[in-house]
């Protein structure tokens, strides 16, 4: 039975969420058994080469979330709302919502906290799930500096509490927690009664959420926080390299591999 909004409550996890771009990693995904698919704007970094998710555009995430709906998986499917398409204010954040939810997502996802807590209110009155992100926003990296901890000091940490219970107030489901000190995650899972997803804040929230590309051993340059599973990088050097091999010796294609 495919997930709902209805089926992330407090307390049911630990829920597992993992990003997905296409078709077949959305089907490999959900194949083994995790509850959420995010079509993250990370997509730019670990599958477009960008320095950062700043150049994603709507168009980008429209696709890729068309994508990875057609393998009609069992989780849900949430999509991230790529910088500036929310932002301007709860008319374009809408239409733009509309475009990813008619694309194939469940839900969106947008970053940012009590200062876009209307725009949240916005798109929940409208019928559109909405799935919170604070912490480090990899939307702001420009005005942060870099992909640095937040949380540090007491001013900071009273500011993600904040925005965690103003994203609570506005109606978001859920709420991804992205590098804080897990002391601070343990106090905001504790204090807002919607689902927490840490990335890089430790294992005191609801869930948990990681970049495929990381999982996988595919980032050029994975983040300190991630875990690497596999190393798909050196299984496909290792496959295209028999595969050159064997074209040059003459090897492939052979007498199976075509007709006469």
């Amino acid at each position: 039975m495919r997930r709902r909004i209805s089926d992330f409550t407090k307390g049911g996890g630990p829920y597992v969420w993992i990003t997905a771009y296409d078709y077949p990693t959305a089907k490999l995904v959900d194949e083994a058994g995790v509850d959420g698919i995010l079509v993250g704007d990370s997509l730019g970094m670990v599958v477009l080469g960008l320095p950062n998710t700043l150049g994603v555009t709507l168009a980008d995430m429209v696709r890729h979330t068309q994508a990875v709906a057609r393998a009609k998986p069992r989780a849900l499917v949430v999509a991230d709302m790529p910088f500036m398409t929310y932002e301007t204010g709860p008319r374009d954040a809408l239409k733009n919502a509309a475009k990813l939810i008619k694309a194939g997502a469940d839900a969106v996802k947008l970053e940012g906290g009590s200062e876009y807590a209307h725009i949240v209110q916005k798109l929940v009155k409208a019928g559109i799930p909405v799935m919170g992100h604070i912490g480090l926003n990899p939307q702001r990296v420009l005005a942060l500096g870099g992909f640095r901890l937040i949380g540090k000091t007491e001013e900071q940490r009273r500011k993600v509490l904040e925005d965690a219970k103003a994203l609570r107030d506005a109606g978001a489901f859920a709420i991804v927690i992205e590098f804080v000190p897990a002391s601070l995650a343990k106090e905001i899972t504790e204090k807002v009664d919607v689902p927490t997803i840490c990335i890089g804040a430790g294992p005191h929230c609801d869930g948990q959420i990681l970049v495929l590309h990381d999982v996988m051993g595919l980032s050029e340059k994975p983040p300190s926080f991630a875990k690497r599973y596999a190393d798909m990088a050196e299984a496909i050097r290792n496959a295209v390299r028999q595969y050159v091999e064997d074209v040059k010796t003459g090897k492939f294609p052979s007498k199976e591999h075509y007709r006469d």
